[in-house]
């Protein structure tokens, strides 16, 4: 028996107030004025001082984990504030010899050569415009490190779900920006090629079928789609997050609160830490990275840990619901035993 996040959960942000958060807080998003037609990842960069938002009700508990019962550098575990927040390193190191997850990680490529990742991507494709399946803008890199990197090197950082593997679909050309065609495309590439959890890191402010069905698609073969809520500070919709078989996030600072210019509203599914991530970057190198991106890349890690310890409680044949249920609600303890099954909630 081993403790998950004794508070994970979801939450209805839709009352938060901004008005601490505006656009001269130094945050700029890279999605601004991106026709109707085209897509981005959503990140945000610091320049300046943000403004705190609120206190919204999250919650994570302290871990109280010892950095040093791992092999990475003590310094770079510190960085990793979001690990000890969601207990992440001892929840993975207790699920360490399940069978790995595929996760597909639909962005602007990953850097397969980087120290903290050889080895992780074991299939992947090219649907962007971009020469090459590689990361150049440097965004598909840090969602990819969020999620799996080596916990074991003895250098960089730890995934949330070391054991799991990456699927590299590279969306997203060189400048960050994707046609809806295109990852309407990435996604059913996902599923017929075996990933279960799906990262999109992406936002659409408008809906289209070719997308929904899609979605539709991964959800309907037991795949869960995870999608960044956005980071325009606002209760407007985004795409595909919105879509009902999406999961919606959202991300929170250290101190809890909503972190600047993320969405929020009743369509947000879960919140996560989103707000100076420290992950991998092309070339081997590290940084931090703000937006509800990143705190996508933590549920991704989640759901990875997740599906091969959950049980088909329904009986329908997939274990995306579960899974989805599980993140959404929260479980306080998890068995580890043979039978593999969540006991309480």
């Amino acid at each position: 028996m081993a403790s998950l996040f004794a508070s994970w959960q979801g939450f209805n942000a839709s009352y938060a107030v901004l008005d601490s958060r505006t656009s001269d807080n130094g945050i700029s998003s890279l999605h601004i004025d991106v026709p109707s037609k085209i897509i981005s990842v959503t990140e945000t960069e610091k320049t300046g001082s943000p403004a705190l938002s609120p206190d919204i009700p999250f919650g994570l508990p302290n871990s109280g984990i010892q950095l040093n019962q791992y092999s990475q550098s003590i310094s770079d575990l510190k960085a990793q504030w979001a690990l000890d927040q969601i207990k992440a390193l001892s929840f993975t190191r207790s699920v360490k010899n399940n069978p790995p997850i595929l996760v597909a990680v639909l962005d602007t490529g990953i850097d397969k050569n980087h120290e903290d990742l050889c080895g992780k991507v074991v299939a992947e494709i090219n649907l962007s415009k971009s020469a090459t399946a590689d990361d150049i803008y440097g965004h598909g890199t840090a969602i990819a490190g969020i999620i799996a990197a080596d916990a074991d090197n003895g250098s960089g950082i730890t995934g949330v779900a070391p054991e799991s593997r990456l699927v590299n679909v590279k969306v997203a050309d060189d400048k960050g920006k994707c046609q809806i065609s295109t990852l309407a495309d990435g996604i059913i590439w996902a599923v017929d090629n075996g990933a279960k959890v799906i990262n999109i890191s992406i936002e659409l402010k408008d809906s289209t079928s070719e997308l929904k069905e899609a979605v539709d698609y991964a959800w309907n073969n037991g795949v869960i789609i995870i999608a960044a809520a956005g980071n325009d500070g606002d209760s407007l919709p985004v795409y595909p997050a919105y879509y009902e078989n999406c999961l919606a996030v959202t991300a929170i600072q250290e101190n809890g609160t909503l972190a600047p210019l993320a969405n929020y509203g009743d369509w947000v599914d879960v919140a996560a830490p989103g707000f100076k991530i420290y992950s991998t970057l092309p070339n081997n190198s590290y940084g931090y990275k703000h937006g509800t991106s990143f705190a996508t890349a933590y549920v991704s890690g989640l759901a990875a840990i997740l599906y091969p310890i959950i049980t088909d409680s329904n009986g329908d044949g997939r274990l995306n619901d579960e899974v989805r249920q599980a993140i959404e609600t929260g479980y306080s303890r998890i068995d580890f035993s043979p039978e593999n099954s969540i006991i309480s909630k």
